[in-house]
């Protein structure tokens, strides 16, 4: 009997079950909404911080200080009170849902704890960048915008070129694969591509997350590959192999290169929809500031907000652009069309792999499972494919 991609498909999807399938669609639909959700949330807390008149406050505190320590107290004002304002909410999408649907089994303590963390680390590092935002407001004209793509491209390569050795440490174990065949696999892999093997970790994701997950970030030199325990745990070494190879697809096609570019771009054309608005959305939310004040910062920080969802589409289609050519590049140099469809499978607990192809262009980052899925089935119809998986590989 001939081989058939869309049977092979439908048979790995239909493995998860159908109430894994059920629970997967409730939870897809669940983070939909929650971009709506939390859209109105920012609107909410935009509208007490401003009716609060908090930023007018912190502003006339500085008033004789430099314009540029104005904005940075501001902004961190903000970013500060924001949090604390948004924090039944993070605790609910964040956390809370997480565990009902078995996404996480972090304790709230931990959870917290690295929350808190996350909010001075981020408010210290986006009030530092409205600085620059509010400089070119005063300085550029009504060409501001334009040159805020440069700000976002620099202040963007700078987070990717810090955040692996800097940032992600401080919330997650990063060490070297064991020695083992795990290693020995993962290494011939990476010298191949041009990785230098010690830039590939394995890290301890079930801290926060019980996804089967992988990731690549960094650029130059702080450029890594970092593989969650998750995966390890019950995945074959074909499995992780073939999840590696998507991975160090990421890597060698420069795909971080490329988010930088989208999101300057994207940063343009919010800020100048900023620019040409600002003063209706300002009304709305009860503000007199002028744009060139810091104390336009929340009006502006949620008009970001919206633009960045009404981009949702665009983002994830960019997005699942990378995702294609990364699975390509596993099938291409990995050759392991049937452990990859596995280790995708895996991912369906959390991603729902049969959307419609509206809600897949709208909502999804990724391709949907089920059509990743079939691009790694019709490949192993093409091409001469390798034999049965291998044993399941060692944890470490």
């Amino acid at each position: 009997m001939a081989f058939d991609p869309a049977a092979e498909t439908a048979r790995y999807i239909d493995s998860l079950g159908a109430p894994a399938l059920e629970k997967a669609a409730a939870y897809t639909a669940g983070e939909h909404w929650l971009i709506l959700w939390g859209l109105v949330v920012t609107a909410l807390v935009t509208w007490l911080i401003v009716r609060l008149r908090v930023l007018e406050r912190v502003d006339a505190r500085f008033a004789r200080r430099g314009a540029n320590l104005r904005a940075f107290l501001v902004g961190l004002a903000f970013f500060l009170l924001s949090a604390v304002l948004s924090l039944p909410w993070m605790l609910y999408s964040g956390w809370w849902r997480e565990r009902e649907y078995g996404r996480t089994s972090q304790p709230l303590a931990d959870a917290l704890g690295q929350g808190a963390l996350s909010t001075v680390i981020s408010s210290i590092v986006m009030a530092a960048f409205f600085v620059g935002v509010y400089a070119l407001i005063r300085r550029a004209g009504r060409r501001w915008w334009l040159w805020s793509g440069g700000l976002t491209a620099v202040a963007v390569a700078v987070l990717l070129l810090l955040a692996p050795v800097l940032l992600e440490p401080l919330f997650n174990d990063f060490k070297p694969i064991p020695e083992g065949p795990v290693r020995t696999a993962v290494a011939v892999m990476a010298e191949r591509a041009g990785v230098p093997p010690s830039r590939i970790f394995v890290f301890d994701g079930s801290r926060q997350s019980n996804n089967f997950t992988a990731n690549a970030a960094g650029i130059g030199p702080t450029a890594r590959i970092a593989i969650s325990d998750v995966a390890f745990k019950g995945a074959s070494l074909d499995e992780v192999k073939a999840v590696t190879g998507h991975e160090i697809g990421h890597y060698v096609l420069h795909h971080s290169w490329r988010a930088v570019a989208t999101l300057s771009i994207l940063a343009m054309l919010a800020f100048f929809a900023a620019d040409r608005t600002y003063g209706w959305f300002a009304r709305r939310f009860g503000s007199d500031a002028p744009l060139a004040s810091p104390v336009s910062l929340a009006v502006v920080l949620f008009m970001v907000s919206m633009f960045a969802a009404l981009a949702t589409p665009v983002m994830n289609s960019l997005s699942r652009i990378d995702e294609s050519e990364a699975d390509r590049y596993s099938l291409e140099n990995v050759n392991l069309p049937d452990a990859l469809a596995s280790a995708l499978v895996k991912t369906a607990e959390y991603r729902y792999p049969r959307p419609s192809a509206l809600e897949e262009a709208i909502f999804y980052s990724h391709p949907s499972v089920e059509r990743r899925v079939r691009a790694a089935m019709e490949w192993k119809a093409a091409h001469a494919a390798s034999g049965a998986p291998e044993a399941a590989a060692t944890a470490p």
